[in-house]
């Protein structure tokens, strides 16, 4: 399994923006945007794979992981 895979990937419509939000919590700040949600998931995913290069490049370590932890729902709880 890719270290990728670890991470949670979320996609989601803003209203506010108009627009679909690619967001990786826990590994990235920010993320992309654009008005085709696949077309902004595959460009989080290498936001992701560029993030976790840097990490190494850096020599940090990465960041816990956020998939596999029930991450969906427990943002549920939040909204």
């Amino acid at each position: 399994m890719k270290d990728s895979a670890k991470y949670a990937k979320i996609v989601e419509w803003s209203e506010e923006d108009q627009c679909y939000v690619g967001s990786a919590p826990g590994l990235v700040l920010g993320g992309c945007h654009g008005d085709d949600e696949k077309k902004v998931f595959d460009e989080l995913c290498l936001i992701v794979e560029e993030a976790i290069e840097l990490y190494r490049k850096n020599e940090k370590p990465l960041p816990p992981a956020t998939s596999g932890r029930d991450f969906a729902n427990r943002m549920q709880n939040v909204a």
